[in-house]
């Protein structure tokens, strides 16, 4: 199948009319859904704090419900996010190499939760987050800025992660159950094992357990070569309990886990088996929450959550190809303890006007540490950052305004944020505040029709690993160079200016009865200025120094300000569905440059079309699947050897789900990923990807 070049966003748009696509998710149906089940439509809870029809909000978001996680049977969490436009990771094939990117932001610009729960682990060769697909209940994405309600980080957007509960698993006339799985991957001779119980033993009391362990080794890339040094060793889990205190109060605790003992290269995304370390790494995570939803109030429905999360990162060096000898032990660890309290009111100022308030507020605290043989550990600064948000937001619905036909929602928001980054490096603290505004505007002249724009303003602050990196970068001691951190507590928040506008329809009925069409697609804007960028300033030896003169050749490197930017992109996800046949499909298109030296800035990736073909077979409780990704050729680079070949990948898959018999509760995925061993690679990335990989996962699951 050829790959797609140059193919413009008018173009996709008029073929997924044709051939619609990827975003609204059901919440209730199962992959295998027999004749007649009713498919509800999806609910986003992290667009707006509050329950929203993600066809009718400003902008774009994308839920990806239990079934459809399932339906991946994904080793990584990467793996669900192939159907979502302009989102991308970027790392290599490795685990703890992979990073996402929304909108061509990564790193700290992208804000990730698990229920709720900030990840505020940032390191520039190291995974952002570390989770076991199998806990996964639940995806949100929301792409764009977010900084209105969710601060610091949040200019390409929001990644919320919700993990399985008991309601997940149980029906409403189950108490108890069990569900074990086991499975495993060719491409890294990976297999995993995981069980879960979870059960209501007394009415207003759910329980969940579950505990996971996978093992693999190298990987086999398209290239027909094997990426060696990456063995990982996994142990992941997750209890939580939940009780409701009274008719419409709720009380949840919750304490997850995952760690991995790899060997591999200090730098996860690397290529080679040089500078080796055994890399342990544990994320733990305690979590308490407590809201309240009382139908009868409509003044009070809150959610309150407050969390400690410990990332440890234990490094010993199995070689002296690093910058250090065999045998010493690097460590990290980033600790946050946060709390976040927000409420909806809801009240009508008309027959035809109402209107949801959603305030509240948010605090957090990270602090790093960091040891080596020598002391502190190089570009590992002892620090810490605290952050305190307010926020507030209006969704205001009006129907027929001024005889105008349909309903048109005006969605303000302001979240005014003050924070103070502080290390032990004899540097002065920085402390700063800023305000996020927002309104986005959205118009159904039909329930089947939408438009929208927004205009959003929001913010990042610089990092303690940007404004205080001290130490040795990298050294080359056969010539004797070294490169050396700089730090620049001078940095200012990265800030953007966001424009974006799009259109959607929704159908029911299209070609035959009982099927739906929904087709959402956006262009946006953004202008940012002192965007952080890091720059790496080596002389090259006999270039443009003389080497083995001690201090000749050495460099440095430096985070710094980059004083205009603007990126801009077209998105577009629809999805058609009947009862034999769902088909989804996705289109993105992202660019960005510096203005001042029109320079290639941000985390730009090929124009891509994935597509997702799905035929139901309710006659053996089947479902047979293919799904794709198509991308041209990537040349927004200012290096040439940052180009990267246009590819095409193709995955088949088949759950087979028996509802009834003796083979009630079993269930089968096999699937065939990379199905023609496609060699290629991703952007910013030096190593291929995973060839060809067969994997398959049995789980049996039994409730009464």
């Amino acid at each position: 199948m050829p790959a797609v070049a140059g193919l413009g966003a008018f173009g996709v748009f008029g073929l997924m009319v044709a051939m619609p696509s990827a975003a609204a998710e059901e919440t209730a149906a199962s992959s295998v859904e027999p004749a007649g089940a009713v498919r509800l439509a999806p609910v986003s809870i992290t667009a707006t704090r509050s329950e929203t029809d993600p066809f009718s909000y400003p902008g774009m978001v994308t839920v990806i419900d239990r079934d459809r996680v399932r339906d991946f049977n994904a080793a990584t969490p990467d793996e669900l996010f192939e159907l979502v436009p302009n989102v991308e990771f970027t790392g290599g094939p490795r685990r703890t190499g992979e990073v996402p990117s929304i909108r061509g932001f990564d790193g700290e610009n992208v804000v990730i939760l698990i229920d709720g729960v900030r990840q505020n682990f940032n390191s520039r060769h190291d995974g952002r987050f570390f989770l076991e697909p199998s806990l996964i209940g639940s995806v949100e994405v929301l792409r764009g800025p977010a900084s209105a309600l969710y601060g610091s980080g949040g200019l390409g957007g929001v990644i919320e992660i919700r993990t399985i509960d008991a309601d997940d698993v149980l029906t409403p006339d189950e108490t108890v159950g069990v569900t074990t799985s086991l499975g495993g991957y060719s491409v890294n001779d990976e297999w995993v094992a995981t069980a879960t119980a979870y059960g209501r033993p007394i009415p207003g009391v759910e329980l969940l357990g579950s505990v996971t362990r996978r093992e693999s080794g190298p990987i086999d890339l398209g290239n027909d070569t094997t990426l060696d040094s990456a063995e990982d060793r996994i142990l992941s889990g997750l209890v939580k309990g939940t009780i409701a205190l009274g008719d419409h109060h709720r009380l949840e605790a919750s304490f997850s886990r995952f760690s991995n003992d790899a060997k591999e290269p200090n730098n996860g995304q690397g290529l080679g088996d040089g500078g080796l370390v055994d890399k342990e790494i544990a994320s733990d995570s305690v979590r308490l929450a407590y809201s309240v939803n009382d139908p009868t109030n409509a003044w009070v429905d809150l959610d309150a959550v407050a969390y400690y999360t410990s990332f440890k990162a234990d490094e010993q060096r199995l070689d002296g190809q690093g910058a250090g000898p065999t045998g010493e032990l690097l460590t990290r660890d980033v600790d946050t303890l946060g709390v976040r309290v927000d409420n909806r009111s809801r009240f009508g100022v008309a027959e035809t006007a109402r209107v949801t308030l959603t305030y509240g507020v948010e605090a957090y605290r990270d602090e790093q540490t960091s040891e080596s043989a020598s002391g502190d550990r190089d570009g590992v600064p002892n620090a810490t950052a605290t952050f305190l948000g307010v926020f507030g937001q209006a969704e205001v619905v009006l129907d027929d305004l001024a005889g105008l036909p349909g309903t048109l929602t005006v969605l303000p928001g302001l979240r005014f944020d003050r924070y103070e980054v502080s290390g032990d490096a004899g540097i002065d603290d920085a402390t700063e505040s800023r305000p996020s505004p927002r309104i986005g505007v959205s118009y159904q002249p039909q329930p089947w029709l939408v438009a929208f724009a927004n205009y959003a303003h929001a913010f990042r602050a610089p990092s303690f690993n940007e404004m205080f990196l001290s130490g040795t970068h990298f050294e080359i001691p056969a010539l004797g160079i070294t490169n050396r951190f700089v730090a620049n507590p001078d940095l200012e928040p990265q800030t953007t200016r966001t424009v974006e506008f799009g259109a959607g329809v929704d159908f029911d009925g299209v070609l035959v009865e009982r099927d739906s069409l929904t087709l959402k697609g956006s262009h946006f804007r953004t202008w940012g200025d002192d965007f952080i960028d890091r720059r790496v300033e080596q002389p090259t030896p006999f270039v443009d120094c003389t080497p083995f003169i001690p201090g000749n050749c050495d460099g440095t490197t430096i985070s710094y300000n980059v004083p205009s930017a603007r990126l801009w992109g077209t998105e577009i996800e629809g999805r058609y569905e009947n009862d034999r046949v769902r088909i989804e499909l996705a289109f993105s298109t992202i660019d960005g440059e510096n203005t001042d030296t029109e320079e290639k800035l941000g985390v730009l990736t090929p124009d891509t079309v994935s597509v997702d073909v799905g035929v139901k077979v309710p006659e053996v409780d089947a479902l047979v699947g293919w799904r794709a990704t198509v991308a041209g050729r990537f040349d927004k680079v200012n290096e040439p050897a940052d180009t990267r070949d246009a590819y095409d990948v193709h995955d088949l898959y088949v759950v087979y789900q028996p509802s009834a018999g003796v083979l009630d509760g079993l269930r089968v995925d096999l699937g065939i990923d990379n199905l023609f061993d496609e060699d290629y690679s991703r952007v910013f990335t030096d190593a291929s990807e995973a060839g060809r990989s067969f994997k398959a996962l049995v789980s049996y699951s039994v409730a009464w």
